[in-house]
C-alpha cells in the first residue's frame, strides 16, 4: 500500500468515525445523561431547584471518546496532505544510479501532479485534462509489470514514434538525436570516469552518463498508441524500456513530472546541501 493509499483509508475512517458519532453515538450518550444523572440522585431529598437541573441535562454537553476526538482532530490535517500529494506535489526518493549525472542515489524530489492532467487518488482516473507529456520530461511512472513500484526515467518516444538505439545512440522516426561530448564524469558514486554528453531531445539539453565498463542495450520498436519510451541518463546502468520488466508505459501509468530537488541525504553521512532546491532537467 503506498501511501497515498494510506492516507485515502485513514481519511475515510476518520470520517466515518465523525459521522457515525454523530448520527448515532452521539444522541445515545444524550439521551442517556439524564437517566445517569437521576441515579446518582436516587437517594437526595426532592426539590424544585434539583427537579429542574435533572430536565435541563437532557441538552448537556456530553463529553466524546477519545478516537472520536482524534479523527475530528485529524481529519482536516489528512485531507489537506491527500490533496496536496493527489493533485499538487508528491515527494520520491531516488534510490538507484539509472538517472546520474542529473540525479544520484540519495536525492529526495517533488513531482508535480497536475501536468499531464489531475488524477483521482488510488483510482488515477484522469478527471481534468491539462497537458500532455514532451520529449525529454524526466517523469515518475508507475512500474507496468508491478504498479504499486514507481520508476522515474526520461522520455524518449511517444505514441506511434520508431525508436531505435545502437551502441548508446538514439535515433527517433529516422533522425539521429544530437550527442556532443562533454568530458568525463569526477563525482564519485562509483562512475568516477564515465564518459558524459550533452542529448537534446526537446528545448533544452540534458547530460547522460555511458559507464565504461558496462555494455550498451540496443533497442528498436514502434511505440503503440497510448504508451510511451522511457531510458535513464545512466544509459549502461539503467533498467529502463529496453527490458522487458519495464517495457512500453501506459498512458495511465503516469506519475507526474519531476521538477525539484529539495534534499539529498544518503546514510550514513551528512546532506548534500550543494543540491537542495535544484532543477531537474
Amino acid at each position: 500500500m503506498d501511501l497515498t493509499t494510506l492516507f485515502t483509508v485513514l481519511l475515510a475512517a476518520s470520517g466515518l468515525t465523525v459521522l457515525a458519532d454523530r448520527a448515532i453515538f452521539r444522541p445515545r450518550r444524550q439521551r442517556g445523561a439524564p437517566a445517569a444523572n437521576a441515579n446518582a440522585h436516587a437517594n437526595a431529598i426532592p426539590s424544585a431547584n434539583a427537579n429542574a437541573n435533572a430536565g435541563g441535562n437532557a441538552n448537556a454537553i456530553v463529553p466524546e471518546p477519545l478516537i472520536v476526538q482524534y479523527a475530528r482532530s485529524f481529519f482536516p490535517v489528512i485531507l489537506i496532505v491527500l490533496l496536496i500529494r493527489a493533485f499538487v506535489f508528491e515527494p520520491f526518493h531516488i534510490p538507484s544510479a539509472s538517472m546520474m549525472p542529473g540525479l544520484v542515489d540519495g536525492d529526495f524530489i517533488f513531482v508535480n501532479k497536475f501536468s499531464y492532467g489531475l488524477r483521482l487518488p488510488v483510482l488515477n482516473t484522469k478527471i481534468f485534462p491539462i497537458g500532455e507529456p514532451q520529449r525529454g520530461d524526466v517523469i515518475v511512472f508507475r512500474l507496468p509489470s508491478n504498479p504499486s513500484t514507481h520508476f522515474i526515467k526520461r522520455l524518449i518516444g511517444l505514441p506511434g514514434d520508431r525508436v531505435v538505439v545502437r551502441d548508446n545512440k538514439v535515433t527517433i522516426n529516422g533522425t539521429p538525436v544530437a550527442l556532443k561530448s562533454d568530458g568525463v564524469y569526477s563525482g564519485g558514486y562509483g562512475f568516477t570516469g564515465a564518459d558524459l554528453a550533452l542529448e537534446q531531445l526537446g528545448a533544452e539539453p540534458h547530460e547522460v552518463m555511458f559507464a565504461r565498463d558496462r555494455y550498451a542495450t540496443d533497442f528498436e520498436a514502434v511505440v503503440p498508441a497510448g504508451h510511451y519510451f522511457f531510458m535513464g541518463d545512466n544509459r549502461n546502468d539503467s533498467e529502463d524500456g529496453r527490458f522487458p520488466m519495464v517495457g512500453f508505459v501506459p498512458e495511465k501509468n503516469l506519475v507526474g513530472r519531476a521538477v525539484r530537488i529539495w534534499m539529498n541525504w544518503q546514510l550514513p553521512g551528512w546532506p548534500d546541501w550543494r543540491r537542495i532546491g535544484s532543477k531537474i532537467r
